[in-house]
């Protein structure tokens, strides 16, 4: 997660994640934690990492060991290593800044390295941004993130199926975020259903 405003579509897919007996490496990006103080009721321990993953895990109640939090500079972390990457990375909410970062490589924190690794492993990168409206440069960069096999899912939730409630937004994105990692998910039916 980045600092991107929307960090409900990344604390809900954390939860929906973790609810499906998936792994989970979560990588946070300090603006990310603003956001998420700012945004909502969730408020984080200022803590390390290991205190950051004991309440996240009581807070979605993730089995042992299915949830592991890495600090920013932890490049001995597997998501370091094109040996040790996920066959998945997703960046939600993802920030016009981390964007240009991982566009032309920075790896500046271990997100950056992280979306580097599944760039040059040809793994499955998901950005979601949030921004709006997009300038030039972010759509340049989603543009060359996309041909660099990336795919960039914007937060733009759907109204076709009646949302009744801001919950249903942020669901909505989630859904298509899930079906897209190959996860089963109740939030949203599929078209036609």
């Amino acid at each position: 997660m980045t600092g991107a405003s929307g960090a409900q579509y990344g604390l809900r897919l954390l939860q929906c994640l973790l609810a499906a007996n998936v792994r989970v490496w979560l990588l946070l990006s300090d603006a990310a934690r603003v956001v998420i103080d700012t945004e909502t009721d969730c408020q984080l321990p200022e803590g390390d990492e290991d205190e950051l993953q004991r309440f996240l895990d009581d807070r979605f109640g993730a089995a042992a060991g299915q949830l592991k939090v890495f600090g920013k500079r932890d490049w001995f972390s597997p998501v370091a290593s094109g040996t040790g990457a996920p066959a998945s990375m997703v960046i939600c909410p993802a920030s016009g800044g981390t964007l240009s970062a991982i566009a032309c490589g920075a790896s500046n924190n271990l997100i950056e390295r992280a979306a580097d690794v599944a760039l040059k492993e040809r793994r499955q990168l998901i950005l979601v941004p949030r921004e709006a409206p997009y300038s030039e440069i972010h759509l340049e960069n989603m543009l060359k993130l996309t041909r660099m096999g990336a795919m960039i899912l914007p937060a733009s939730p759907g109204f076709y199926q009646r949302p009744q409630s801001l919950q249903d937004l942020v669901d909505f994105v989630v859904a298509r975020l899930l079906d897209q990692l190959g996860v089963e998910q109740e939030l949203l039916p599929n078209w036609g259903e």
